[in-house]
This record gives structure tokens, C-alpha cells and sequence, in this order.
């Protein structure tokens, strides 16, 4: 084995022995130090030069130089460049090109922190092969699309708020017995609660507080305590097993829709008198919005409702109530579809070669009679009727069922039509189910007949989070139920004022209410004067704020950030 192998000996046991021995063997075979090749190569190769076989040669038997797979060519010959005693060389396996270096690269000097960082002198040069870019100044990270001090109405129904800041909720806890009851005042009394742009001690600041418990506080018809009467859409399975002594009981039914027709007449006559600004009537398949004149940048009443069918429009329309899809007339692919159906319609007749006369109403049905007249077997085959033709006409209608794309858009007196349908249709009460024989639930701003006063859950918590520093403290404060467009805006304003300007939200919508934010009149359309709604139990900002034109269409509010007083949103 000793001949076969150099250097090997099997009297050295200890791999520390044999590492120490191993490396005074190659600081004797280099040479005098400094040296990075024997003469014999120095003879055989280019003068002055090493190939591109960094290692150690082993003496006796003919060894072969070993190449160091951890070397770099750069590391071994940058030093020696930079002293002008190696010139530089393209290497290409073992053979070089030489070029001579005529002067000696200057020293290395940095002028600031931003030399050491990017400065061009510790970069290498770059070859005919190899090109490298590096940056003479630091990378600067694009700054995000500035914000704005508002941002635009959802009128989605929310089933959770989170907020979160740098700063602590503490303020929003353990309110004294007079802080609420002076928001309960306040509240009831539509008072505005003027505050500073700046709060320093948040949790000293009564007004704070108590305009905090005034922006909770919202009114719902009918108050069963033991049962979610909100959303009331897929949730048949949460309500299974609970008490409703009234679902086999027609009599307590009566009274109940009894009692819930006087507080929807109720609200709308606020509404009508522009004492109330909108309301929600969610049912256990549809939700319908009514908004007062002058909010959402219309001058009449006006009510939305999704989702529908196409019985339920139906039903409507023998009711005399006129209304209108917006989401398929506003859209010009579905115009241009309509347009060809009608078209194509107004043929309704066709005659073939026997003078027959087929009804036809689409270019698919045109073609299948031209087939058959070419087979000779059309007066084999049965024409189709009236009943035919009318549900193909019907098609494109009942594809919309149960999509956002389904809601209708009541205006003007024709809204109080659809009071009375809503208030005569026994469609809207579940007759079985865990939600049978329970009215409709009735969501308002502010008070009306029947109504009991809500208060929404607020819960803060304090938690570690991990930053590249360490750990840091994040704060939120969480607000769940039945979370109406006002209560989003009238919090904003309190947090802007208390958190200093810094504060980001996760807005959990109900779904089925998506829709509502679709725009409700023409791209032309100009917001109308709201004036005549100070006394609807709004504040100023949040009025302004609802009298614009719809703008998020099909979708709602995500994601709400406010940084330095100015407002970035996703959808």
C-alpha cells in the first residue's frame, strides 16, 4: 500500500497527527513562503505564472498535482495584481495569455459610509467574459401611492372589525357607569361629538369615551336574546336546537308579523321624512336596502335588493312594482348580448320551402330548421310552441338567480310599493326550518317603533409580535355583530383622532350585501344636496360621506390603513 500510495503511513492513528503532519508537509514542498509554485513548473510553464491548479504537489513516485476544490482564481491572484508582481492573464485550461501591466492600480480610498457600502473599488474587474454592474448609490425603496383623508362609502353590512396600531386601545376599556350612560344620551340626542386632531392621553379624555360608546350603539327589530337574528342567510345550522315556541304556533305568528309591520312602516316613514337615512330589512333569503333622498347621490327614496330570483321578480312585477337590474344594464357586454336576443326575436317567424311558417328566435334554432329542411324531415319533427319560445326568452333571466348580479333597483313611490309587497308577501318568513315563522330582521341607525337599542362587542388585546429587533408590542381592539356602514365611519374618525394618525383594519364583510355598493345611477350623474339630512342622526363627516355616488361597485372594503392621517384601502 506504502508504494502504491505516497505519503501514506499506517503507524499514524490519530487524525489530528496525520492533519498536523499533512499541512508541515506543504508548507515544505511550497517553498519559501510567499511562493506559489516550485521552479521545475516555473521551467515548463509560462515564467511568473500559475496555471489554474491551485493546490499542493506531492513529493516522490510521479505524483500528480491535486487541484484544491476550495480555491479561488480571484482570491490567489487579486493580491498579486494589485502589487503588479503577476500580470493579468485569461486563462483558458493550462494555456494563458499574457499582457503586461504597465502601472499599479492606486490604493483603495473611501470618502463616506456610502463608498464602503457600494463603492466600485471592491468589486471585481470585469473581463471580456464577464461583465458585473454594481451600483454607485444606495437602492431607494419606491415610496406607496400617497393616500387620501377619506375614502369611499361601503354600504355593505360588516360582521367584524380589527383594528390594530403602535399605539394602545386601553382607553376603549371599562368605561365608567357615566361615560356610558352620557353616550346612550348622546346617541339618542344625535349629538356630534367634536374632537381634536391630536389626543396625548386618549384614556383621560372623557369625550373620547364617550363618543366611543355612542359610535356602538345601533337599534334592531325583533330582540330575541337567544337567538343570532343577524346575518340570517346560511345560518339555519347555528340556529338549530334553538327555543321558537312560535314555529308551530299560527297565532304568536300573527303577532309577530304584526308588530314587524309596524316597525318597517315606521321606518320608512322616517326615511321619507329624511329623519332616518337608510335601513336594512334582512330576510332569510334576500336583504334589501332602503336609503333616504340625497344619500348615495340620489334626490328620490330608493331601495336595493339582492339577492332575487326570477319568481321573486316576477311576483313583483304583477304587484306593479317597477324597477330595474343596474348591474346588467350598466354592463355593455350584456347590452350587446340583449340587443342581438331582441333582434334576433323581432324575426320570430321564418318560412321554409313549403311555406311553412316556424317560429324562430336565435340563430342556433335558425340553423337546426335549415339542417332538417335539408333532411326533408322538418313536418316530421314538432315546431315548438308558445310556452317554448317564452321560457327561452326567460333563459338569460333565470341564469341570474341567486348572483350578485340579480339585485334590483327600486325608485321613487315605487318604493313604498315594495313596502306593502314586503309587509303582504309571506315568501320572506321561512315556512319550516330552524327559521320558521321568525319576521325578518330590521337594522337602523337610529331608533323607530318596536326597536330595541344594540350595542356592538369591542374587545381590546395586547400581543408580542416578532420584529427584526426583537419582539414589539402590537395592539388591537376587535368589534363584532351587526356593524352598519355609520359605525365604520364614526369609529375611523374616533380612532384617527385617538391613535395619532396610525391604524390599520381587517373588515369581515357579509357577503350577500357586496353587491349594495354597485353604482345606482349613470356615469353622468352628480352628487345632490344632502342639507335637508342634518337632523337623519348622522355626523356631518359621515353624512358627507354617504351623500357621494357609489364608487367600489361589485366589491367592498378589505383592508382600511391610515398612516399619517391619510387613508389606503383594498378590495
Amino acid at each position: 500500500m506504502s508504494e502504491l500510495l505516497p505519503g501514506y503511513s499506517p503507524n499514524f492513528k490519530k487524525p489530528a497527527e496525520i492533519l498536523r503532519l499533512s499541512r508541515r508537509r506543504s508548507r515544505s514542498e511550497v517553498g519559501p513562503r510567499g511562493a506559489l509554485f516550485s521552479p521545475g513548473e516555473v521551467a515548463r510553464r509560462v515564467p511568473g505564472v500559475r496555471p489554474f491548479s491551485p493546490g499542493t504537489q506531492r513529493s516522490g513516485g510521479g505524483a500528480v498535482k491535486r487541484r484544491n476544490p476550495f480555491a479561488s482564481l480571484e482570491n490567489t491572484l487579486e493580491a498579486k495584481r494589485r502589487a503588479g508582481s503577476v500580470p493579468e492573464c485569461d486563462f483558458l485550461g493550462d494555456r494563458c495569455s499574457v499582457a503586461a501591466v504597465e502601472k499599479k492600480p492606486e490604493p483603495v480610498q473611501f470618502h463616506s459610509v456610502e463608498d464602503v457600502l457600494w463603492g466600485d473599488s471592491l468589486e471585481p474587474e470585469p473581463t471580456d467574459t464577464t461583465k458585473i454592474e454594481s451600483p454607485e448609490k444606495p437602492l431607494t425603496i419606491t415610496e406607496p401611492a400617497q393616500g387620501l383623508l377619506t375614502y369611499p362609502s361601503d354600504w355593505s353590512l360588516k360582521t367584524r372589525l380589527l383594528f390594530t396600531s403602535p399605539h394602545p386601545f386601553s382607553w376603549t376599556d371599562h368605561l365608567k357607569a357615566q361615560e356610558e350612560a352620557q353616550g346612550l344620551v348622546l346617541h339618542c340626542r344625535a349629538t356630534p361629538v367634536s374632537l381634536p386632531q391630536i389626543i396625548a392621553e386618549p384614556k383621560q379624555c372623557t369625550e373620547l369615551r364617550c363618543a366611543f360608546q355612542q359610535a356602538l350603539v345601533s337599534w334592531l327589530h325583533p330582540s330575541l336574546p337567544w337567538l343570532p337574528l343577524f346575518p340570517r342567510i346560511g345560518v339555519d345550522r347555528k340556529m338549530i336546537g334553538k327555543n321558537s315556541p312560535w314555529s308551530q304556533d299560527e297565532s304568536l305568528q300573527q303577532v309577530l308579523m304584526s308588530e314587524w309591520s309596524i316597525s318597517i312602516t315606521s321606518l320608512y316613514n322616517l326615511v321619507k321624512a329624511k329623519l332616518c337615512p337608510y335601513f336594512y330589512v334582512c330576510t332569510y333569503q334576500f336583504t334589501v336596502l332602503f336609503r333616504a333622498a340625497g344619500i348615495a347621490g340620489s334626490d328620490v327614496i330608493t331601495a336595493v335588493m339582492s339577492p332575487t330570483t326570477r319568481g321573486l321578480r316576477e311576483a313583483m312585477r304583477n304587484e306593479g312594482i317597477e324597477f330595474s337590474l343596474p348591474m346588467v344594464e350598466n354592463d355593455p357586454n350584456r347590452k350587446q348580448k340583449s340587443s342581438e336576443t331582441s333582434h334576433s326575436d323581432d324575426k320570430e317567424i321564418g318560412n321554409t320551402s313549403e311555406g311553412e311558417e316556424v317560429p324562430l328566435d336565435s340563430e342556433d334554432d335558425d340553423e337546426s330548421f335549415l339542417w332538417l329542411e335539408e333532411m326533408g324531415v322538418e313536418d316530421k319533427i314538432k315546431k315548438p310552441d308558445s310556452i317554448s319560445i317564452k321560457l327561452r326568452k326567460e333563459k338569460n333571466e333565470v341564469k341570474l338567480d341567486h348572483r350578485p348580479e340579480s339585485v334590483v333597483l327600486v325608485k321613487g313611490a315605487n318604493t313604498f310599493t315594495l313596502l306593502n309587497f314586503l309587509i303582504n308577501c309571506k315568501s320572506i318568513v321561512a315556512a319550516a326550518g330552524s327559521q320558521a315563522g321568525l319576521p325578518p330582521t330590521l337594522l337602523s341607525p337610529v331608533a323607530f317603533r318596536g326597536a330595541t337599542m344594540q350595542t356592538l362587542k369591542a374587545r381590546s388585546l395586547n400581543v408580542k409580535t416578532r420584529d427584526q429587533s426583537g419582539y414589539k408590542d402590537q395592539f388591537s381592539l376587535e368589534i363584532s355583530g351587526p356593524i352598519m356602514p355609520h359605525a365604520v365611519h364614526s369609529l375611523t374618525l374616533l380612532l384617527k383622532a385617538a391613535q395619532r394618525g396610525s391604524f390599520s383594519t381587517s373588515l369581515y364583510t357579509h357577503e350577500p350585501t357586496t353587491v349594495f355598493n354597485t353604482s345606482i345611477h349613470g356615469q353622468d350623474s352628480k352628487e345632490k344636496d344632502s342639507s335637508e339630512l342634518v337632523n337623519c342622526g348622522l355626523h356631518p363627516l359621515t353624512l358627507e360621506q354617504f351623500s357621494r355616488l357609489s364608487l367600489l361597485g361589485k366589491t367592498s372594503i378589505r383592508q382600511l390603513d391610515l398612516s399619517d392621517y391619510k387613508y389606503t384601502w383594498k378590495c
